[in-house]
């Protein structure tokens, strides 16, 4: 059964692997096995994924800022993001879990989140580098390209609006936190001097705060 499911996550991944056993550990949570899990590969996974990205940020945009940059790959390699592409491999039909009354949902954002960097590092010890860079930017293709959008630095932007204008910060308040655990939907308000609540979404409260602080900006216009 498992030796299966690693032949058939190798395709979805459309990468042949020399070592097995390296992507049985990567898809290993630890109450499946407390000893061998993907924990370590994880650790390895998102540096190597930090790296891949800052280094393509750098290429796409060689005169932004370093403080833009370094949000742009916040927004990029974070756990929304590798859940993202996490599901979009239907990594959830493929992680270990204990078979317990308390067993941890295979779709729980967390798990595919962490999974999908301890793949990372296991094409990079298996494969090496290049490999690991080719599958990272195929996936993350999509959002790198979306990265161009400004509205990750909305917080920011309506914080010096604010400051500049009203020599106060701007005022957020969570509205509400709905749907299932692993997949949640925030809503939160933002208010600056003389104006009225204005609302946003988003997949986590930091998303949400973006999202109306964007909102809230546009308004202002």
């Amino acid at each position: 059964m498992i030796k299966k499911k690693i032949l058939d996550l190798q395709k979805n991944l459309k990468i042949k692997f020399k070592e097995n056993n390296l992507l049985e550990k990567a898809l290993t949570h630890k109450s499946y096995n407390h000893n061998k899990n993907y924990e370590k590969l994880e650790f390895l996974g998102d540096r190597v994924l930090g790296l891949v990205v800052s280094k393509k940020l750098l290429e796409l945009f060689p005169n932004e800022k370093e403080g833009i940059l370094d949000k742009k790959l916040a927004s990029l390699v974070n756990k929304n993001s590798c859940y993202e592409i996490g599901k979009k491999i239907h990594l959830d039909k493929f992680i270990l879990t204990a078979n317990t009354k308390n067993n941890i949902k295979k779709s729980e954002k967390k798990i595919i989140s962490d999974c999908i960097e301890a793949i990372i590092g296991a094409i990079f010890l298996d494969r090496g580098l290049l490999e690991a860079e080719k599958f990272i930017l195929i996936n993350w293709e999509s959002l790198i390209n979306t990265s161009q959008n400004t509205e990750i630095d909305s917080k920011t932007r309506l914080q010096e609006y604010s400051l500049k204008n009203f020599k106060k910060l701007p005022h957020y308040k969570l509205i509400s936190n709905t749907g299932p655990r692993h997949n949640p939907r925030f809503k939160v308000a933002v208010k600056i001097s003389n104006s009225k609540y204005i609302e946003g979404t988003g997949f986590s409260k930091k998303s949400a705060e973006q999202n109306a602080a964007s909102n809230c900006l546009r308004d202002l216009k």
